[in-house]
């Protein structure tokens, strides 16, 4: 599979390497001669037809553009590519082409190549969801004290943990490993059915050849073809859209707090990373562009496999052909986000001061509804909730704190200043303080984060 420039920019080489076409060539070319050493030793062709086509089951000794133009005139990668297989056989040994896929039929050799291709892509993504949740990890027991604002519709709202914040980030990525290795055990599995999905040619050593090939490529033996029944499939395509959809909401978060007005966070920088190619100040969340970019694409390959489900019959038209087309889109953003998250919680800068600064900057307006209940205590939710709403006015309106009005206000209600003494009078003052304020979510963290990290851990057991 060739990318453009575009494509390349948003994802990895490895990734790119692993759909490549030379790749999916191959592939195909070791299901051929997985297949034929199967039958052989089934006694459904001779041994020497099967030594013969693995001899040059090689896909550099073919002309693969060619192959590929072919396809577009036979309905089929497979269609060119076994007739090219049977004529190199033949160069060697005429009699031992007759054996060339046989009984199969060309979505096995496809659908199976593609299986073990996207099995070795799915082990990229899975390092690559491992180093990230790793990171976070660490990151979030770091700053599990840490207070940063909480912010709702875009618009600041209480005080929350910088800690707690990166665990929400953290639990969705150990969710989607979880899911992808029980999507993944239940769709990589061995495609053969022959012609109508009754391996009608095989006769009784059909299950046989099916398990002996399905065990020499690592595979999984399907109870039954899917050639036309592609739930299994499409469901492990969806999983991996999710995951990209909460790699989206980790770089939508990191972006905003990389804004220069916020400064909370900053991706690495140096060696031209995130400059500007006409502001020089500029430090641009580029990991966060790419992930958001590869995110923004991925809904769009997922529908397209929903809507390539209804497949005609025993064989598609043109639905399987347009699956096979998006299959691969959906790992090279995954992958892509992936790694460019990895790069920026790497090196990440986190900016706990300018987070405390921003807290401060509120003129405490988000303890308003903390300050609000604990006044209820003394004179009811309906006049303490009035009380405070006028109190939060006036120090907008005189660009004070809430906290330094507070004592002149109580001073002024006939009711509150019955009730609040000094020593009242400081408690309420110490509902300002964002490290108290985040005890909440630190609380919540602390219990938390020793699950993820089992929950982390449990992975590498399963290996």
């Amino acid at each position: 599979m060739s990318v453009s420039i575009f494509d390349s920019f948003l994802t990895t080489t490895d990734m790119i390497a692993v759909f490549d076409d030379a790749a999916i060539v191959q592939g195909m070319f070791r299901f051929e001669q997985a297949l034929a050493a199967a039958q052989a030793e089934e006694g459904l062709i001779p041994a020497a037809a099967a030594r013969a086509i693995a001899g040059v089951c090689n896909a550099q000794l073919y002309d693969i553009p060619a192959l590929i133009a072919a396809s577009r005139r036979a309905g089929s990668l497979a269609i060119p590519l076994v007739k090219e297989l049977t004529r190199t056989v033949a160069l060697y040994d005429k009699d031992s082409a007759a054996f060339v896929h046989w009984g199969s039929t060309s979505q096995d050799v496809v659908d199976t190549a593609l299986v073990l291709a996207t099995r070795e892509a799915l082990q990229l993504v899975d390092a690559g969801l491992a180093r990230l949740a790793d990171t976070l990890l660490a990151l979030a027991e770091t700053h599990v004290d840490t207070p940063v604002l909480a912010r709702t519709l875009m618009q600041p709202a209480q005080v929350t943990s910088f800690g707690w914040k990166v665990l929400g980030w953290t639990a969705p990525l150990l969710r989607a490993r979880e899911r992808l290795r029980g999507a993944a055990g239940r769709a990589l599995q061995l495609q053969l059915g022959g012609a109508v999905g009754t391996l009608a040619v095989m006769g009784d050593e059909a299950d046989a050849v099916a398990h002996r090939l399905a065990n020499e490529l690592g595979l999984k033996v399907a109870d039954a073809p899917w050639h036309t029944q592609r739930d299994e499939w499409v469901r492990l395509g969806l999983e991996v859209a999710v995951l990209t959809g909460s790699l989206g909401k980790i770089a939508t978060d990191l972006s905003l707090m990389a804004q220069g007005e916020i400064g909370e966070l900053a991706e690495p920088s140096g060696n031209g990373r995130g400059g500007s190619s006409a502001m020089p100040h500029k430090r641009n969340p580029v990991s966060a562009m790419i992930a958001l970019a590869a995110a923004a694409r991925t809904p769009q390959h997922a529908a397209s496999l929903l809507n390539t489900m209804g497949q005609q019959h025993e064989r598609g038209l043109g639905n399987w052909q347009a699956e096979l087309a998006e299959w691969p889109q959906l790992f090279i953003s995954a992958h892509g986000a992936l790694q460019a998250l990895n790069d920026a919680f790497g090196g990440l800068a986190v900016d706990s001061g300018r987070m405390g600064r921003n807290i401060d900057a509120l003129q405490g307006l988000i303890f308003a509804e903390a300050l609000s209940i604990r006044l209820a205590g003394f004179i009811g939710r309906p006049a303490a909730h009035e009380f405070v709403e006028g109190l939060t006015r006036r120090a907008v309106a005189e660009g004070r704190h809430l906290a330094d009005l507070l004592p002149e206000a109580v001073r002024e209600h006939d009711t509150l200043r019955e009730h609040c003494d000094a020593s009242a009078l400081a408690s309420l003052q110490a509902l300002f303080d964002p490290v108290a304020a985040a005890g909440a979510a630190r609380r919540l963290a602390t219990r938390r984060l020793p699950q993820l990290r089992e929950q982390a851990a449990s992975f590498s057991k399963d290996h």
